[in-house]
């Protein structure tokens, strides 16, 4: 799954461990997520929109080579 919390992050001047703590998860799993090795599940979603302020929809995209 493609998402844009790279960019989202950048924009607030977060680094990965800023948002890990934030969610409560590793930054070792934002890392993840940011490099599509792992999809998060739908509570972690919904903390990630909940925290960027935008839709599920408007971070994640589906992998449209998947």
């Amino acid at each position: 799954m493609k998402n844009r919390i790279k960019v989202l992050r950048a924009e607030r001047d977060w680094s990965q461990a800023d948002l890990a703590d934030r969610l409560g998860v590793s930054r070792q799993t934002i890392n993840a997520i940011e490099t599509e090795k792992y999809d998060p599940s739908l509570p972690l979603a919904f903390k990630i929109a909940d925290i960027f302020q935008q839709r599920i929809e408007d971070i994640f995209m589906p992998d449209q080579n998947a």
